[in-house]
């Protein structure tokens, strides 16, 4: 601790130092940091277009006082907010409880990064890993950038190192998510018409609270700091710190990334493909916004989705719960059938589903977060031909549910879509092609897929057998200039969802 508080007073004195760029030396390697060289790398390798579904979560410090969302480290000191006056009937006022009062709270004293690889891997995560920073400042790995990590404080263990290990022994590969580049204090106090005070810094600046402290260490947690000195000790520091550590596979953005400079995203994007390149790793990129060039990285949208089919793939992170990302006392799971159908419309459009869990601050997953995920990985289990490994068809389906248009703005209208089974989504593999309705249409229900309609088909299309998964009852069929008529066995396979199998030549 002692070391790390001494280096952070010398980097407030030398604040001009180690700029990207600053040797006159570009990165070692096949990439340089500008987007001519970075654009050489391919955005999504196979591995990632095959794996459809990762699970990550939102754990950490703010999992402590269990109340409204991840965002309470900034809305405890915001006076008039729910939050802030929660906090001083709770705890008192910030000035004399900070949220730094919260760490040594933090303990995770029944994690166990087995029991969680195991939970993962039966759920049908192709990867999985941690927030590993969330705009909190606190890190959820031994870290020497900062005194605020969880192998130093509060839990005092390696979370993303012990988990990074269970996952690789299970073949499952590692994402780490970063949402640290809100954690500067950038000194936006006015309102105006196009932000709230401090719309672009996680911590608001307070004269009478911890945020505006002189203490070092503090200085450090709240981001309170000068900004050159934050990019290349903090935000930089940081993810070259996971990268040389965990080799992750995958490294994925939160919104704000477009208050970086351009020369330090650059920076970190070279660093990473060239150390995957010596790792001999196909890795992957993601970000949320048009903050890096979509030739190398993946686009995500937030609680939200594509409405058509994509020609390239694409992310959204999405939560088990209908509220807050992080585990709260009063937090509402989803249902599984709901969380299974948004993976099923993701997949058919060509995307990829980042699936949030919220721990609690011991350590635990909830038993009816538990619930979802290994009813989801059971189906998955029994059908998961028509997921994994697969390829978007012609078109990504039918029905007459509608989904708004844009992106996280309409997240709410999103939560409200329920899918039946009138809704149908197609995927291929090879010359197999799955129609999977989100239900089940009834006994000896007659359907028309009328995707395999001659005017809709872009070509002719023999099928030489028709089954449904999980049944052993056949299933009569017709193909028809009008669509593929089918007629329902007597008995449901399964009242999640429903794989039609179509084996064509």
């Amino acid at each position: 601790m002692i070391k790390r508080v001494a280096f952070l007073i010398l980097g407030l004195v030398f604040t001009g130092c180690n700029r990207p760029g600053s040797s006159g030396t570009p990165e070692e390697g096949e990439y340089t940091p500008d987007w001519e060289s970075l654009a050489k790398h391919e955005s999504s390798p196979e591995w990632f277009r095959d794996a459809k579904m990762g699970i990550y979560f939102h754990w950490g410090v703010y999992s402590v006082p269990a109340y409204s969302s991840e965002w309470y480290p900034r809305n405890m000191h915001i006076p008039g907010h729910d939050v802030y006056r929660h906090h001083l009937e709770t705890y008192g006022h910030p000035s004399t409880f900070g949220y730094h009062d919260f760490v040594p709270m933090f303990r995770a004293e029944h994690f166990d990064a087995a029991e969680w690889a195991d939970l993962f891997q039966k759920a049908g995560a192709r990867f999985a890993g941690p927030v590993a920073e969330h705009h909190d400042g606190f890190a959820m790995w031994d870290s020497e950038a900062t005194p605020w990590n969880v192998a130093d404080m509060g839990p005092k263990k390696d979370i993303t190192g012990l988990l990074a290990a269970e996952l690789r022994m299970r073949g499952i590969k590692l994402i780490t998510t970063f949402h640290h580049a809100k954690q500067l204090q950038r000194f936006d106090s006015i309102r105006t018409d196009d932000h709230e005070p401090y719309a672009w810094s996680h911590y608001p600046y307070s004269l009478d609270m911890p945020t505006s402290s002189d203490d070092p260490a503090l200085r450090l947690l709240y981001g309170n700091i000068p900004e050159e000195q934050w990019l290349e000790e903090i935000w930089f520091a940081k993810l070259k710190e996971v990268i040389d550590q965990y080799q992750p596979d995958i490294i994925w953005f939160d919104y704000m990334l477009d208050k970086i400079p351009e020369a330090y995203r650059q920076k970190f994007a070279a660093y990473y493909l060239n150390e995957a390149e010596r790792w001999g790793k196909e890795v992957v990129i993601v970000r949320k916004q048009e903050d890096l060039p979509i030739d190398f990285s993946v686009e995500d949208l937030e609680k939200s989705r594509k409405n058509k089919l994509e020609t390239d793939p694409w992310m959204t992170d999405e939560t088990i719960s209908k509220g807050s990302w992080c585990y709260t006392n009063n937090l509402e799971i989803k249902s599984a059938s709901d969380v299974l159908h948004v993976l099923i419309d993701v997949v058919s459009k060509n995307g990829v589903l980042l699936l949030n869990v919220s721990p609690k601050a011991d350590g635990t997953i909830p038993d009816n977060q538990k619930k979802v995920l290994l009813e989801m990985g059971r189906w998955l289990e029994r059908y998961g031909e028509a997921i994994f490994d697969t390829r978007p068809w012609y078109t990504f389906g039918e029905g007459p549910t509608i989904q708004p248009e844009g992106h996280f703005e309409n997240h709410r209208e999103f939560l409200k879509i329920k899918y039946s089974w009138k809704d149908i989504r197609y995927t291929v593999n090879g010359s197999d092609i799955y129609a999977t309705l989100l239900g089940w249409p009834g006994a000896g229900a007659e359907l028309n897929l009328k995707a395999f309609a001659a005017d809709s088909l872009p070509g002719s299309v023999h099928i030489s057998g028709v089954q449904l998964l999980g049944s052993q009852n056949e299933i009569d069929w017709a193909l028809e200039e009008s669509g593929l008529h089918l007629v329902m066995p007597d008995e449901a396979p399964d009242s999640l969802a429903v794989v039609i199998k179509i084996e064509a030549d």
